[in-house]
């Protein structure tokens, strides 16, 4: 059964206010605002995939923060399954980080 535009971008707000929600440990703003999440793929299954990526190749979340995105994602109730994605092409740079973001850490 296909889903209908409003149902994906109700979809799309509640993946969104999820991933606001999960932090960097190293730095105090959310994955989404710190600019972690590339891309969000739902498929009419409402099955998501993510593309994120992580501040550094080394980063200490490395192994946790993929899993924790997974897990929260899938709590939501028309999420039949989620997958994260990891890339560092294009690497992680501030430039994509939020407006919000950088005030929040006084880089405006």
């Amino acid at each position: 059964m296909a889903t209908t535009e409003i149902d994906t971008k109700e979809l799309g707000e509640k993946i969104v206010k999820v991933l606001k929600t999960i932090y960097d440990p190293e730095i105090p703003v959310d994955i989404y605002e710190l600019g972690l999440i590339y891309d969000v793929f739902v498929n009419e299954d409402i099955e998501v995939k993510i593309l994120m990526t992580l501040t550094t190749p080394n980063c200490p979340v490395a192994e946790t923060l993929p899993l924790e995105v997974e897990d929260k994602v899938k709590t939501i109730k028309l999420v039949k399954d989620a997958e994260v994605e990891i890339t560092f092409d294009p690497p992680w740079s501030q430039d994509l980080m939020s407006e919000e973001a950088k005030l929040e850490l006084g880089m405006l």
